[in-house]
């Protein structure tokens, strides 16, 4: 007898699956027009976090992971840069798509050097996603004083993409190559926020746990792909035990992303550090399952033939390494031990 598995229906996550992203055909290179379509139509304004809705904010960003992870890394970033610039009572330039420019890994980063009326930006930033087609990043960059953030047109002099560093099947389209900073300058009005502000301000926090709804998106749209592929077939018991397990785990992780969502908007003042640390981890534990089981529980047709799973497979394998593994939940542990964690 064929019996048909659940359906996946997590609280931010629609009971229906969202229809799939559309953009210019031939699968193109980047998904900045994506991007710039949803400016265009305003769904890329968002409630900011803390504001109220920050449940309806992660609700979508789930929603466009759930669509295109390339897509929605760079919805991400643009609506992460847009709240960055609300905090510090700025507003963003009209109708310009933003990005978040502020990785520093492998001894990478950007350095703002000078002085007031004399401000140059140099060095090298990783991972710059959208580098092609966005068309400001908020850069972050340290200074003598601590990290600062630059509001940058990318048209600038100076700012110069690097090629062959974003060779990769998984999140191909969000265009994350290497950009160097080459003597560009800035304007004392470009400066947002203070020394070290970046990092203290509680969106800091509030932003880093939003990802995690956009990892969530990602896992949940692998399951709507292996949900079509189980009810094409008569699957046994074993995989569905294994499509349960996985749907489990989303749930589990809705829920928990729900519920900061919800602590976020009653004391919007508090980083929730711990908070965004724990939703963290959990939904990149819950992410690295999927991608164990779903090849094994899909097989290797639903894998080979065109359909859209090991796309999303890739993308979400490398999307999650936003997370750092070991590295955060030793953060998380530690902070949990302590008796002025901020849980």
């Amino acid at each position: 007898m064929s019996v048909s598995p659940p359906a996946v229906c997590p609280r931010l996550l629609d009971r229906t699956p969202p229809p799939a992203a559309s953009g210019p055909a031939g699968d193109p290179p980047s998904a900045v027009p994506q991007l710039r379509a949803l400016l265009a139509e305003g769904t890329a304004d968002l409630p900011a976090p803390g504001s109220g809705a920050t449940p309806a904010r992660w609700a979508a960003l789930a929603r466009w992971g759930r669509t295109d992870l390339s897509l929605a890394r760079l919805g991400e970033g643009h609506a992460d840069a847009v709240a960055i610039l609300a905090e510090a009572g700025r507003e963003p330039v009209p109708g310009a798509t933003y990005g978040v420019w502020a990785a520093r890994s492998g001894g990478t980063g950007a350095v703002l050097t000078g002085g007031p009326g004399s401000w140059r930006l140099q060095g090298r930033v990783r991972f710059c996603s959208g580098a092609h087609g966005l068309d400001r990043a908020l850069v972050v960059a340290l200074t003598a004083d601590g990290a600062r953030v630059a509001d940058v047109a990318l048209d600038r002099a100076g700012v110069h993409r690097v090629p062959g560093t974003w060779e990769t099947v998984g999140m191909a389209r969000s265009d994350s190559v290497d950009v160097e900073l080459d003597d560009v300058p800035v304007g004392d009005d470009a400066l947002v926020g203070g020394p070290r502000w970046y990092t203290a301000r509680p969106g800091f926090w509030h932003g880093g746990a939003g990802v995690a709804a956009v990892w969530l998106g990602g896992a949940a749209g692998v399951l709507d792909d292996l949900r079509t592929a189980l009810l094409e077939t008569d699957p046994d018991e074993h995989r569905l035990a294994l499509f349960a397990e996985l749907h489990a785990h989303l749930a589990a992780c809705d829920a928990l992303l729900s519920a900061t969502a919800s602590e976020i908007d009653d004391t919007p003042a508090a980083p929730h550090r711990d908070a965004a640390w724990t939703v963290r981890a959990a939904v990149e534990l819950a992410c690295r399952r999927v991608l164990d089981v779903a090849p094994r529980l899909a097989g290797v047709a639903a894998l080979t033939r065109g359909g859209p799973l090991a796309g999303r497979l890739a993308d979400l394998g490398v999307y999650v390494r936003q997370h750092h593994g070991e590295r955060d939940l030793a953060a998380l542990g530690a902070a949990v031990l302590a008796t002025d964690g901020d849980r």
